[in-house]
């Protein structure tokens, strides 16, 4: 891990080595690209970098002032990589500083050791992508009206906030593929994780490049606040085993949110987008309001919520085996009866100082040997 102090240090570039030290080497790549606007030749190469292109400024009315807005193009490259590198030091903090030390005071297995670390590095992005996407919800109006998610499409201009918020999580599902190098994730982990990385940069870089950033935006607050909660209620079940009551409430928006997001597509592909004026294809104008796409772009969503509602269903059929096979070995112990006590024995056929024969025959005397 990066910032760690160990003792012996491996040998330099090998395989610990980058593991131990990954994040102070990407902090260095990160202040290099930094430095790179203190001097004028560098400073347009380091802005690319490091600001958010493709400003375009707009005068809606005559009376107001004009409006800062954005649109997407080839150099968001450069600034999501940068924001990949802010990323993974910002996932080696909270790795560092705040799961190890509760990882020590837990006393945990190395399975649940990995779980507890993935779940607290997601729960961190959840929570705060969910804040995030709240806000500028509230602040555009684009859960207010459903038709907002279709209406005057292509939506090719963005405000910042909305073109940053997309940024900032292609920036950051993209840098969970290195994470699984860096964080030493065991071989059987890594295809589940593989699976919803690139299920999220897919949807999400499809939602930015398609300019479906408002339907992207609204499916993606509810899913994180249901994914928010499942992982705050992994953690709290890895503290106290006991601490089970908020995987019933996380099973309940799961459903909800499932019904939501196919509900929210199929009107906006199937309903909405169909009977906008501007139809056609164009790469220039941005617009993808074809029925090819739209047809793809909603089987994807389907298949996707289809296989989400697999897995809960199998980790939801697994969780009531374990259970019954509980209730079953419980059944199965029965608890000790009370014997009657045994009476003791008495010592040569008295009790309490009398002899009592109790049709006992006399022992019968020994024959003496003739001398």
């Amino acid at each position: 891990m990066g910032f760690r102090k160990k003792n012996k240090s491996p040998p330099v570039l090998s395989h610990e080595f980058v593991i131990q030290n990954h994040a102070d080497m990407v902090s260095c790549l990160a202040m290099i690209i930094l430095l790179g606007l203190m001097f004028e030749v560098t400073a347009k190469f380091a802005i690319m970098f490091i600001t958010v292109q493709y400003n375009v400024t707009q005068v809606l009315d005559e009376k107001s002032e004009p409006v800062n807005l954005y649109q997407y193009g080839p150099k968001d490259v450069a600034t999501v990589f940068f924001y990949l590198l802010i990323a993974i030091i910002l996932h080696a903090l909270i790795q560092e500083y705040i799961l190890d030390k509760m990882n020590r005071r837990l006393h945990l297995s190395k399975t649940k050791h990995s779980k507890f670390n993935e779940s607290g590095q997601l729960a961190a992005f959840y929570l705060f992508s969910f804040i995030w996407g709240c806000s500028i919800l509230t602040a555009e109006d684009f859960a207010s009206n459903p038709t907002f998610l279709w209406e005057g499409y292509p939506h090719t201009h963005m405000v910042f906030q909305v073109k940053f918020f997309y940024i900032c999580q292609i920036a950051y599902w993209l840098h969970a593929l290195p994470e699984l190098y860096f964080q030493k994730v065991r071989k059987e982990d890594i295809p589940r994780q593989l699976y919803y990385i690139c299920l999220y940069v897919v949807h999400t870089t499809g939602a930015y490049v398609l300019n479906l950033h408002r339907l992207g935006l609204v499916l993606l607050v509810p899913h994180y606040l249901v994914e928010l909660l499942f992982h705050a209620s992994r953690l709290f079940y890895f503290s106290d085993e006991n601490k089970q009551k908020g995987f019933t409430l996380w099973a309940l928006l799961f459903v909800i949110a499932r019904l939501l997001t196919l509900t929210l597509s199929v009107l906006t592909f199937g309903f909405g987008l169909p009977r906008t004026d501007n139809q056609g294809f164009s790469l220039a104008e941005g617009n993808f309001n074809v029925l090819t796409i739209r047809m793809s772009c909603l089987a994807a969503i389907c298949l996707t919520q289809a296989w989400m509602m697999w897995k809960f269903i199998n980790f939801q059929l697994k969780k009531w085996r374990e259970h019954s096979q509980n209730q079953a070995s419980k059944k199965k112990v029965v608890s000790p009866k009370s014997k009657p006590h045994k009476r003791e024995p008495t010592r040569g056929g008295s009790a309490n100082g009398v002899v009592k024969s109790e049709d006992r025959t006399s022992p019968r005397a020994r024959k003496t040997k003739a001398s």
